[in-house]
This record gives C-alpha cells, structure tokens and sequence, in this order.
C-alpha cells in the first residue's frame, strides 16, 4: 500500500466531502490549463511549479496556464483573473510588463539581436551594476545556476583549492557540484560532513568536494575552521527564500572575517536577495562585502540572465585581467574556462540596463517601501493565524514572504501538515490568488487593494478549510 493510498484511508466522511468539492470546483475553473496538461504529457516533461506529487490531489495536479499579465495580475487560459503572488519567482519586483522595460525590449526588437558581436549595451550594464553593488568587476552568464557554476569555478582556479562549503536549506540552481544534500550530522570534528548527490544522475564523485553545514550554527564556523586549508569557497544564500525569517547577520559577519583569515572565498548567491532588499542587496543590508556575488532574476526583467561580480582578483580569470593600448601591458592572470552563445544577450542587456537605471533613479526609497508593505501583510495574516489557532507563523525578507513556522497538527481528526499547506493553497488558487506553497513575492505594482484581497481570501480559504474538518483549534 502507498503512502499516499495510507493519507486518503484517514480521511474521515466530512474531509473526503470538502475534498472532493474542492476538486470538482477548481477543476471546472481550470478545465482548459488541465486539458492542456494531460493533452501535452506525453510530449513535455515538466514540473513547472507542482512540487512533489501528492495521489490526494491527484486531480488537481497541474499548473496554472497563463495566456497574458500586467502589473499585479495574470490570466489564465480559462480567461480567470488572479493576483499573482508568485511574481515570476522573484523576478518581477515591478511587477508585469511595467512600461519602461517593455519600452527597452521593443527598441531593442527594433535593432535586431545581433548575437556573436558584442552588445553594445554590456559594458554600460557592467558598470551600473558595479555602482549598485560595490564590486569591481562583472561578467554575464544566462541562469542563475551558470552563474554559481562559474563563481565556484573562479574561486577554486584562484585558491588552487577543491572543497567548498554549502548550508543546509540552500538553492544553489541545478549544477551538479551543488546538487547536495547533507550526509552524516556533525556532532565533532571526527565526524565526516561530506554530503550526498541530492538526486539520482548526480554522481558521488562530483559532490565528494562539498560540505554540507547548518546554516547559522557557530558550530558550523569551528567545521570550516578545521577545513581551512581546504577550502576554495564557502557559499551562502544570505537568506534562504524556504526561512525567510532567519536573517543571520552576526553569522554572516562572522563568517566574512574566517574566510577572509584563511583565504577562503566568500560567494554570496543573492539571486533573490540582489537588488530586493536594498540597491546594494543583502551585502549592503548585512554590512557585509562578498569576493563574489551571483544575481539573476530582478535584474534582468524578465529576460534570462545570470551575472557574476566581484573583486579583480576573481573575475580576472575570466579574461586574463586589465591592460591598456598604447603601452606594453597584457593580460597576466591565467584564465579559467568561460564560455555561453547567449552570454550578453541583447535582449537581456536591453532589460537590465531598464531595470538599473530604474533602482539607480529610484534609490533606497523603492525598496524601503516594498519593503514595509510587506512587512505589514505578513503581519496582519500572522496575527490572523494567531487569533485562529492556524498552526503558521509568517515571515518576510524584504519583499519575499513565507512561513517562518509551520506546527505539525497532524493528529487524529485533524489534517493539516504539509498536505495541509498544499490544500490551503489550492483554495487560494480557487478565490484567483496566484501563489506557489505558502511563500511568495510583493511587487511596487501590488496595491493595498490588491493585498486587502489576498488576506480575505486567506481568511475565507482557512473558514472553508475548517469547515471541511481539516482545520481544528
């Protein structure tokens, strides 16, 4: 019997009412964004967005189709209307299609895109992205996962190491090098902290480099103490968009002075952090100044992009380092390899020059803003939670939101775990709040009445829930 034919025989008469009501009301919502999903299985291998599968909502499993979007909404192929909270997974701190960006990509369509030249646009971005953030120099790559790739590439070619260094809780895109999950828990230094391949296809050799640490634990810090000699990099999600309530600045600022003690590269991933939390991303927020620092998602608009910066003495291996015409200077430091037909896209480039020049124009006030918005809807549905006895506590970095806790209720009678998490949201997909788990993303186009909306559908989702027996106090 399979765990999950095990879940549906616990289900009492009322859950299985609610359920199957639930699932015969989204299903007629949604009836073309499914018909498409069982239509194109056979051909599409996808997991856009659906999570682990989970044989209760079997029938509901499907992604969301959408046909066009504009500031805080989508539509979808049933032509319903949402107020989107997944925000392109943090890509659309503007929200949809804002003006100025759709203006870049339009006079860019116009020019053409000219790939194998260089975009004349690159060295403008490199360098408003330089001013944002403090590093020296940049490079672009395609993806966010590229982009760690090639930072941990860097950092191993300039240290002449092979250990790096990960935290439990992390994303770090799918490169196999950090495809890891945590093997034997650490109690001393005796113990081995080696992690494991994460999935299958993922060979143990390709990951037998990495340690795999609690992330904010000093204990962590004596770890790489030990492994000092070792290590070529210690990388880091500032914040980690599954605990957005663990803002961690004294580990952080720890961890900046050991790795700079011990020559050990500091690579911070903020693709979600960078450009959200503040102009200079989480290294501002934090205090705290990366060797390298990996961006993505906000800062390309929309268009696929990944972008590597950091101090000179990193990024020169990509080309060799500064020299000059007109005298006898060359490039002096030995390169790594580097390479990616769509790297400076110029679609791309036109997109985050927009998006740039945006912040630039803007300042801090852009996110200062967001930012309090946010703060004050995670914490009205946090006193929401409270009042009702919901087992969730929310949290938020910035513009990002999520769960900072979630108790297990999963007594007898009372079904709300992660299936719990799942169904709450699936009743918010039905009352048209688009969103992914519990977590999401504010964007400067969400109003105050677009947010009024999602917290009464919150609330009318949690009574519904309740009613159906899967909610008790």
């Amino acid at each position: 019997m399979t765990s999950a034919t095990r879940y549906v025989a616990r289900l009492t008469l009322q859950q299985e009412k609610h359920l199957g009501d639930l699932i015969t009301r989204y299903n007629q919502q949604t009836k073309k964004s499914k018909q498409l999903s069982q239509t194109y299985r056979p051909v599409l291998a996808d997991n856009k967005n659906l999570g682990e599968f989970n044989f209760l909502f079997k029938e509901m499993y499907y992604p969301i189709i959408a046909q066009r979007s504009l500031g805080a909404k989508i539509w979808d192929v049933d032509d319903n209307e949402y107020v989107d909270l997944m925000m392109g997974l943090g890509i659309n701190l503007f929200g949809h299609n804002p003006p100025f960006i759709k203006e870049a990509l339009t006079e860019q369509l116009d020019k053409g895109i000219q790939i194998g030249p260089q975009s004349e646009l690159a060295g403008e971005v490199a360098e408003l992205i330089s001013e944002l953030t403090g590093m020296e120099r940049i490079a672009f790559s395609n993806t966010g996962t590229e982009a760690v790739m090639t930072a941990i590439r860097i950092a191993r070619a300039v240290t002449g190491r092979n250990k790096i260094v990960i935290f439990s809780g992390s994303y770090h895109g799918h490169f196999d090098g950090t495809l890891v999950k945590a093997g034997t828990s650490e109690q001393n230094l005796d113990v081995s902290v080696q992690g494991a391949p994460i999935s299958p296809g993922v060979l143990p050799n390709f990951v037998k480099d990495v340690l795999v640490l609690d992330y904010d634990n000093p204990q962590s810090l004596e770890i790489i103490k030990h492994y000092q000699q070792e290590l070529a990099a210690v990388l880091v999600v500032p914040v980690q968009t599954s605990r957005p309530g663990l803002q961690p600045k004294a580990f952080l600022q720890q961890l900046r002075s050991l790795t700079l003690a011990a020559n050990i590269t500091l690579i911070f991933d903020e693709m979600v952090t960078g450009f959200r939390i503040h102009p200079g991303g989480a290294q501002a927020y934090f205090g705290v100044q990366a060797d390298i620092a990996t961006y993505g998602k906000i800062v390309g608009g929309g268009m696929p992009i990944g972008v590597i910066a950091g101090k000179a003495i990193y990024m020169d291996t990509i080309d060799g380092g500064i020299w000059n015409y007109g005298d006898n200077s060359y490039p002096q430091t030995n390169k790594t390899f580097f390479a990616g037909t769509f790297c400076k896209h110029p679609l791309a480039m036109a997109a985050a020059r927009a998006v740039l020049k945006h912040l630039k124009a803007e300042g801090p006030s852009l996110q200062e803003q967001l930012n309090l918005r946010t703060s004050q809807f995670v914490a009205s549905l946090s006193t929401y939670f409270q009042e009702e006895e919901v087992p969730i506590r929310m949290a938020n970095f910035g513009s990002l939101f999520g769960p900072a806790a979630l108790k297990n209720h999963a007594s007898e009678g009372n079904t709300f775990t992660s299936s719990g998490i799942d169904l709450l949201r699936y009743q918010l997909l039905y009352r048209k709040v688009h969103l992914l788990g519990a977590s999401g993303y504010l964007s400067t186009a969400h109003t105050v009445q677009n947010i009024d909306y999602v917290i009464e559908a919150v609330k009318e989702s949690v009574s519904e829930l309740r009613q159906g027996g899967f909610l008790t106090t």
